[in-house]
């Protein structure tokens, strides 16, 4: 009896602490109700050892209310003797995944092959070969372009074989997908402060997916990472991500249902810059492009975060499918932030893999990465003439 009384005590004295700690199946999660931190919780996974030791005391630890020798902050690296997901490294991603692309191949590539073969093409076939071009959603400005240069070459293109014309075609694709524009994601860290990734973009784009395949890319490329969950206001969205972050061995900062996405980018930052991590990815809200409180409230996530770290990285998702629409999308969301590259997700399986030529060429912006299908390492870094092969296929 006095045993469980005793048990009885601690546990009301937990109560009445207001700080649980919830230890759930490879997850641990501190959950605190500090009215500044807005129910922020930060999870990481559940070490198989005992925890490193705690934060001396006397530092700031993470600054979310808990006492500093209380708060342990995310490994640099996974601990020993944890048992995580091995993500492919982001070097020659696209190649792997050229298969994809399988589709467009078949609408773009080789539609324009077989109309190019043809011994004496007439004006019906270039205005085949334009049709082609629009149809894989390249764009009327693009779509010129590679059809005036296409037509300088007509004696060339009469005697190629089938190799040279796959190249000739191959090399304007290349030409109009931009090869010299940088798509170097910011994420290394700057002047002692993390790298800190905005991930912008609508519902139904798969913008929490994309963060949480970003992170996978960055761990395979051994960079240590902190995950924010500022997509408070949809409610699979943060356990969705602590899922990927989960899979990969890194932290997930995250707050209640409905609370302040600015505060949750905000502890996830400053925690990252504590933990001394390489990179912070913030998962903001997929807001309708057509609210413009809404795209404030990005504006104001932006400014909040950056009371502790730079943004280094804007990165706005788009469905490859949306066409136009997904123009009209980022054209909005540039307005709200500076948006540095392009995200474009669902290019597996259709034949609209001309709508990256059409994004670059519309808003001025690189894409610098891709979504070719629904597996874990199906996010790669864009390169232009490996996705120019990639839709032409094989000779």
């Amino acid at each position: 009896m006095e045993f469980v009384l005793i048990a009885i005590a601690i546990l009301v004295v937990a109560l009445i602490a207001g700080v649980g700690l919830l230890v759930g199946r490879g997850r641990r999660t501190m959950r605190l109700d500090d009215d500044d931190a807005a129910g922020t919780t930060l999870t990481r996974p559940r070490p198989a050892e005992p925890p490193a030791p705690p934060v001396p005391s006397g530092s700031t630890a993470s600054g979310l209310g808990l006492p500093p020798e209380t708060v342990e902050l995310p490994p640099a690296r996974p601990e020993p003797g944890l048992v995580f997901d091995t993500p492919l490294p982001s070097a020659g991603r696209l190649v792997r995944l050229r298969s994809r692309l399988a589709r467009s191949q078949s609408s773009l590539g080789r539609g324009l092959l077989t109309v190019l073969a043809r011994e004496k093409l007439t004006e019906d076939d270039w205005e085949e070969v334009e049709e082609t071009l629009l149809a894989a959603d390249v764009g009327i400005a693009a779509t010129t372009q590679i059809v005036e240069r296409l037509r300088t070459q007509s004696m060339v293109l009469a005697t190629a074989s089938g190799a040279d014309l796959r190249e000739l075609l191959v090399t304007e694709l290349t030409a109009v997908l931009g090869p010299d524009l940088d798509r170097t994601l910011g994420t290394d860290r700057h002047e002692g402060k993390p790298g800190v990734v905005l991930v912008v973009g609508v519902n139904g784009a798969g913008k929490t997916t994309t963060v949480g395949k970003l992170a996978r890319v960055l761990v395979g490329d051994g960079r240590s990472v902190v995950l924010g969950a500022a997509d408070t206001f949809r409610a699979a969205a943060a356990d969705q991500l602590e899922t990927w972050g989960e899979r990969v061995g890194v932290l997930t900062v995250r707050g209640r249902e409905g609370g302040d996405p600015a505060a949750v980018a905000f502890e996830a930052v400053r925690t990252g810059v504590e933990a001394e991590v390489d990179t912070v990815v913030v998962d903001t809200a997929g807001r309708l492009h057509t609210k413009s409180g809404l795209m404030d409230e990005l504006g104001k996530v932006k400014r909040v975060v950056e009371k502790q770290s730079p943004v280094t990285e804007v990165l706005l998702v788009l469905d490859a499918t949306t066409g136009q629409n997904g123009v009209v999308q980022a054209r909005v969301f540039t307005e709200a932030v500076t948006v540095t590259g392009v995200v474009l997700t669902k290019l597996d399986g259709t034949a609209k893999g001309g709508i990256v030529v059409r994004v670059q060429q519309e808003l001025g912006i690189p894409v610098k990465l891709v979504g070719l299908g629904e597996g874990a390492d199906d996010l790669a870094p864009f390169e232009p003439r490996a996705f120019a092969e990639a839709l032409v296929g094989e000779a």
